[in-house]
């Protein structure tokens, strides 16, 4: 294989750093979940004044690990090496308390208390009766705002604050505990670009201070710029680690994506029919800008995109849930885009559009009913007579739809809450199929569950094809995106990046469209796959 081109001089700086042991060591650490084997015996290493930057497609592994890291999770295997000491991570209190702190995309603050009520919630200064200490804890609080570049007022209302403001108030929320290891988890997703740079400029003060951090981005400009090291995982393995300088963009897609696509995929000979649906010109204020598409009966039309590229949000506009500021949603003649807020989802569906959301558990089905209530819930019209339901014939649509999908329960009259993911999700699949929609958009509709159900998925989803449903799916996945998807269109960052017919798909198309690389970058052969 190519070596890897020859490094540079290192300054004192760095030649200090290199030398310096992990102040984090992972090794063979593994997790599993219910049919998913989310860590595979995984490595990583976190040096004081460095950046590491962890890389990797959506499911590869990376939520999992920044859980592992900060208590939320335990592994089923492998060891943690603080200070070269092995240590376990209980909860999320005893990370806190070794001087692991996490800022994630997205935070959980409280808008009715003032910023340095959210920034010490749960550790607040006491005094000696062991009461809370308000005016040291504004005083610390402002101390710690000051730090970070950061002119907000600690006794302000949250509420009071913008989106930007909020996120620095939650990186000083993470850094009120004397942090010796910083995951940044997405952290500028919801910045501007000069909010970017002020925390780019904030990541540099970290490591002046000595601090390790760990930075998960799918955007490689950001990674470009702050990393001092590289790891990418891959299916939840650790692929390879090295330094920045000894690597490029186009080696680090190949590590993300190199696999084949090794799922079998049912045989399909896609027959589209004429135009179901016509999106123009589609934007949200905040979420995706301009989105322009044609759907037709028969076909899969495949969503690719890393995190934030506004897909399932779209997805979200088209079905009701939100309003689009501009632009126009086509069913036939009828515009969905200028219906109005009230009822409009009634209104989607009215028109033959149903949506199977990602989350099934929050948005999908209704713990504590049994299956044949989640079935027949937005089909009541059918299933009731002057107002009063029909339990046989609800039983009977339910039976119908449940059968089709090959559901596995005891009974329907079974708490869907009781069943295993793949079977929640054909619930939920099979509620909406009965309202007999003309379009279904299935959003991560293999996500979480196990081999076996995702290929009862992928063959229904060819048999609605097959039947002239049109077909809307959003994945993750790559190799479920090439091996169902007609066509497919990349998001990234709230616009379409790349529209690509199957032929022209192939896991670094895609890759580099969704996260922004040249096409003409071209890739050399590591030399290794262990850490540099």
């Amino acid at each position: 294989m190519t070596a890897l081109p020859p490094a540079t001089s290192l300054s004192h700086a760095e030649t200090d750093a290199a030398n310096a042991p992990p102040v984090l060591a992972l090794d063979g650490i593994g997790k599993s979940f219910p049919g998913v084997r989310a860590l595979d015996g995984v490595a990583l290493e976190l040096y004081p004044g460095e950046v590491t930057a962890l890389v990797g497609e959506n499911g590869a592994g990376k939520s999992t690990i920044v859980k592992i890291l900060t208590g939320i999770y335990q592994p089923d295997g492998g060891t943690i090496r603080l200070d070269g000491q092995e240590v376990r991570f209980p909860s999320a209190a005893d990370a806190a308390r070794a001087g692991v702190t996490a800022i994630h995309q997205e935070t959980v603050l409280f808008d009715e208390l003032t910023v340095a009520e959210n920034i010490f919630l749960g550790h607040a200064p006491r005094g000696p009766l062991g009461l809370i200490d308000w005016r040291k804890m504004r005083q610390e609080a402002g101390a710690i705002l000051t730090r970070i570049g950061a002119s907000l007022d600690p006794g302000a209302k949250l509420s009071d604050l913008g989106i930007a403001s909020k996120h620095l108030v939650a990186i000083a929320r993470a850094l009120s505990i004397d942090a010796r290891v910083v995951i940044m988890d997405e952290p500028t997703a919801a910045l501007s670009h000069k909010e970017i740079h002020e925390l780019y400029a904030l990541v540099d003060r970290l490591k002046a201070e000595g601090k390790a951090i760990l930075f998960i981005s799918h955007k490689f400009d950001e990674i470009f710029r702050i990393a001092d090291r590289w790891t990418v995982f891959r299916d939840g393995r650790h692929v390879g680690s090295g330094r920045m300088r000894d690597v490029t963009e186009a080696q680090l897609v190949q590590m993300m994506v190199g696999r084949a696509v090794d799922q079998i995929f049912p045989e399909r000979t896609p027959a589209p029919g004429p135009r179901v649906m016509q999106v123009e010109g589609l934007s949200h204020p905040t979420e995706f800008d301009d989105v322009t598409f044609d759907l037709h009966e028969g076909e899969i039309l495949g969503f690719y995109g890393l995190v934030g590229a506004g897909r399932s949000e779209l997805m979200q506009c088209l079905f009701g849930i939100s309003r689009p500021s501009a632009g126009a949603c086509r069913i036939g003649e009828v515009d969905l885009a200028a219906r109005g807020a009230a009822g409009a989802i009634g209104q989607a569906i009215g028109q033959g559009i149903v949506y199977v959301p990602e989350d099934r558990g929050k948005q999908g089905a209704i713990k504590g009913l049994p299956i044949f209530q989640n079935v027949t819930l937005p089909s009541l019209g059918r299933t009731s007579r002057s107002g009063f339901l029909r339990l046989a014939e609800e039983f009977a649509l339910a039976r119908t739809y449940c059968e089709r999908l090959d559901l596995r329960a005891a009974s329907l009259d079974q708490d869907i809450a009781n069943l295993s993911g793949g079977n929640q999700q054909k619930v939920v699949i099979a509620k909406w199929l009965a309202t007999k929609p003309r379009v279904i958009i299935l959003d991560e509709p293999t996500k979480g569950i196990d081999i076996g159900s995702k290929a009862a998925v992928h063959a229904f989803m060819a048999e609605l094809a097959a039947e002239g449903l049109a077909v809307i799916m959003v994945s993750s996945e790559i190799p479920e995106i090439m091996g169902m998807s007609d066509r497919a269109i990349v998001m990234r960052e709230g616009r379409i990046a790349a529209r690509l017919d199957r032929a022209e798909m192939s896991p670094e198309v895609l890759v580099r469209a969704a996260a922004g690389i040249a096409a003409d970058a071209k890739a050399a052969p590591l030399a290794t796959e262990e850490p540099a």
